[in-house]
């Protein structure tokens, strides 16, 4: 797993700088014209992730997975009812902090509302989650269960899971790209680890929903409520974004984002009941 995200890091430096001109070059177009406010390192971490999934084929080929029930998952006939739960479950939560935030005067309504960016949020709202629940709980947390250690494959795939979202280099690190801003993104990744205030509020409330993640893949042994619940997170982080904005710092207690600080991580813990009491509900009727 070492050598695999070794591998994937150095593919995604060389990934990055063409992904990032081509993206340019499309933004001059006018259905694209959004792929311009992206910064480098929006497109590194895309390219982060692109790597991963390059290398997965050999890292399946290696550990001999031939079928879904070799990671163990099952098909699930019950499939629409946990993704609309996972969304429901994770956006509620969310937007009720945020509203409490809006009155506490932390956030501030919009004068003007860019409505344009919901159908981007709408299809990163289904995409994203679909491509990393397959990867993270879906692939690597079954090669990792195949050590028969449960508890220890939840905590790499979720330590892993933080640390490949946490990892990003502060904005305009590369104002000029060259062939070598991915390699210079590197460098600078591992910043934000000198703030600890942000370490503790940013990187435990990922490693947490990666937890949660983790723990309604194996309760219901399938991958939509996972899914939902990673969907429903992105939407109504992405809505709020789009109808508010910032009045005060509250760090460490909130940080850029709503997933993001000691807040999102107690709404993170609630939640986590909620889908547990959920579950064991489900599974009830279901039988």
């Amino acid at each position: 797993m070492l050598i695999y995200l070794a591998a994937s890091i150095l593919l995604a430096a060389l990934l990055a700088p063409p992904l990032f001109w081509t993206g340019q070059l499309l933004a001059v177009h006018r259905p694209f014209a959004f792929l311009a406010s992206f910064d480098f390192e929006t497109y590194f971490h895309r390219a982060l992730l692109l790597a991963l999934l390059v290398f997965l084929w050999p890292l399946v080929i290696w550990t001999r997975i031939r079928a879904w029930h070799d990671v163990e998952l099952q098909r699930n006939p019950g499939w629409l009812r946990d993704l609309l739960a996972g969304i429901v479950l994770a956006a509620v939560p969310l937007l009720c902090c945020g509203a409490v935030l809006v009155a506490l005067h932390v956030f501030k309504f919009r004068p003007a509302i860019r409505w344009s960016g919901l159908a981007q949020l709408a299809a990163t709202s289904a995409a994203v989650p679909l491509i990393e629940e397959m990867f993270f709980r879906g692939l690597v947390l079954g090669i990792l269960l195949k050590s028969g250690r449960t508890y220890v494959a939840m905590f790499l795939t979720s330590a892993f899971f933080a640390v490949v979202h946490f990892l990003k280099a502060p904005e305009h690190t590369s104002p000029v790209v060259t062939w070598l801003s991915g390699f210079n993104s590197i460098a600078h990744a591992f910043r934000p680890f000198g703030n600890l205030a942000l370490v503790g509020a940013g990187f435990t409330t990922l490693f947490l929903l990666g937890w949660i993640l983790a723990d309604a893949r194996l309760r219901t042994r399938s991958l939509w409520l996972p899914i939902g619940l990673h969907g429903g997170w992105i939407l109504a982080r992405g809505l709020f974004q789009t109808v508010t904005r910032r009045e005060l710092v509250v760090l460490p207690w909130l940080g850029k984002n709503l997933l993001v600080g000691i807040v999102p991580l107690v709404i993170a813990g609630a939640t986590w009941l909620l889908i547990r009491r959920w579950v064991k509900y489900a599974h009830m009727a279901q039988d």
